[in-house]
This record gives structure tokens, sequence and C-alpha cells, in this order.
């Protein structure tokens, strides 16, 4: 059996379901503070801060410089790292990159609380 039109109907959707949650959800907030039905720090919240905008980057950032960092090794070590093996290790290199990424972001949060009344 072939993977390739299951992977390829399932990225479609998931796609689809992104975006049309992405236009639901902002469509939301918007309609909320106009309708000015929120408090100042709700109203923060929802529009959000460009540092946790970075923040989110840095995290997928970190998280596929693992799985390329891994698959780099495996590719360099192909007698020594078989199929499972490269995937395990991507999955390791992964991990390791939302573990290196949270004490980062703790400490930039609490940077950003520290310098907001």
């Amino acid at each position: 059996m072939e993977l390739t039109p299951v992977l390829i109907v399932g990225i479609i959707f998931a796609s689809i379901v992104a975006v049309v949650k992405t236009i639901a959800d902002n469509s939301m907030r918007r309609h909320l503070i106009e309708r000015g039905e929120i408090d100042d720090k709700t109203r923060l919240m929802i529009i959000g801060h460009s540092e946790l905008r970075s923040l989110t980057s840095l995290k997928w950032g970190m998280v596929l410089v693992g799985i390329g960092l891994a698959a780099l090794i495996s590719h360099w070590w192909p007698y020594y790292w078989d199929d499972e093996g490269a995937i395990g290790l991507m999955f390791v290199f992964a991990g390791l990159g939302f573990l290196v990424y949270y004490p980062i972001a703790q400490r930039r949060l609490k940077q950003i609380e520290r310098r907001e009344p």
C-alpha cells in the first residue's frame, strides 16, 4: 500500500483546518475588541506581544534545527544509524530543542512581566 495519497490528503485537510481555525479566532478577537467587552489586560493577552511571537519562532526554529541535525548525523553515518534509529534520533533532538527552549522562554517571560505595569 502506498502512503503518498494518504499523506497528501492528510496534509491538505490539516492545512484547511488550520486556516479556518486561524480566520475564526481572528474574527472573534476582532469582534470582542470592537465591542469593548474586555479589559486592558485581556486585550493585551489577545493582541499579544511581538516578543511572544518571536519566542514561538525561536521554539520551532530550535526544534527544526534539532531535526535537521539528527537527519544530517544519520546521513553522515549510514552504517551506524538505520532508518528506525534515524527517526528516534530526530525525536531525541526535537525533544532537546524543546528542553533548551523552555528555560529561555521562562526567562524572557519574566523579563516581559517585570517591564509591564
